[in-house]
């Protein structure tokens, strides 16, 4: 299984795979020709809630990871998981996020999540 994590802005790499854009809303700037995104999820972003809880700096990535898993287990997030999961067993996937700290992002508690 090949789960990777790149920045939507980017260019695209042949190894990519399917490319799955996993933020909410589409990346400033960003033409969606030039994106090549093959699927768009917005199941499996995090909630507004969330998102403005940890931007906001009122927790640790920690703590932001662990209520992102429990959004996860959510059955239409499950859901979602398995989808990409069983794409990432067909060949390579790529979590693209336009965040600017992706080891730090949901992309990466995703990215663990999909390959456990």
């Amino acid at each position: 299984m090949s789960v990777r994590i790149r920045r939507v802005y980017e260019a695209p790499e042949p190894e990519d795979g399917v490319r799955v854009l996993v933020d909410r809303l589409w990346p400033r700037g960003l033409a969606k020709d030039a994106a090549r995104v093959d699927e768009w999820p917005k199941g499996l972003t995090p909630s507004t809630e969330l998102r403005r809880w940890y931007h906001a700096g009122e927790g640790s990535y920690e703590e932001f990871a662990e209520r992102y898993e429990a959004e996860l287990a959510a059955p239409d997030a499950a859901e979602l998981v398995d989808h990409v999961r069983e794409l990432a067993g067909e060949g390579a996937v790529t979590l693209l996020t336009a965040s600017k700290s992706p080891e730090e992002s949901h992309a990466a508690v995703l990215a663990r999540l999909l390959q456990s």
